[in-house]
């Protein structure tokens, strides 16, 4: 968020972890430690910590059935480290906050779907939601029958910038 730090997922230790480096160089810090992959989405509101994707079971009220294949939950990892606290098992991917960090807009995932299958239209496409962080509520964005993706909050936050394969 404030330029100075980057945030990436490395496979260096045979799994995909979250690891911060400066943007002027130096030595990477790992944040997470896990079997599993982890992926960064963006840094929060007040940049003291990392918006995570992880593939890990979601609390017992999830809706969602447990897939560490297909459904990212959303963690929080401090840049010092320590331990993850999640955010949403909703199944959302390439979160990013809003200035504030009082919302989220994000693509969830529904099932299984070849990400570079072009001209796709089913159930399973994915569409782009907005979380109330604070309400814990979501409200969906698109309705596209095709494939909605990467979306993003324009600078002052008054508009969401996505991909869409609708003409």
């Amino acid at each position: 968020r404030d330029g100075k730090t980057l945030a990436f997922a490395s496979n260096r230790y045979g799994n995909f972890d979250v690891y911060t480096v400066p943007v002027t160089g130096g030595s990477p810090q790992r944040l997470t430690f896990h079997s599993s992959n982890d992926y960064p989405y963006d840094f929060t509101a007040d940049g003291r910590s990392v918006g995570v994707g992880r593939s890990r079971n979601g609390n017992a009220e999830s809706a969602r059935f447990h897939s560490p294949r297909v459904f990212q939950n959303l963690y929080s990892v401090k840049l010092g480290g320590g331990r993850p606290v999640l955010i949403s098992a909703a199944g959302m991917e390439y979160a990013r906050f809003n200035r504030d960090g009082s919302k989220l807009v994000f693509e969830d995932k529904k099932g299984f779907e070849d990400a570079w299958r072009k001209h796709h239209t089913s159930s399973v496409t994915r569409d782009i939601w907005i979380m109330d962080v604070k309400a814990n509520t979501y409200k969906q964005v698109s309705t596209f029958e095709g494939e909605d993706r990467n979306p993003v909050f324009s600078a002052d936050d008054s508009m969401i910038y996505f991909l869409s394969e609708k003409n």
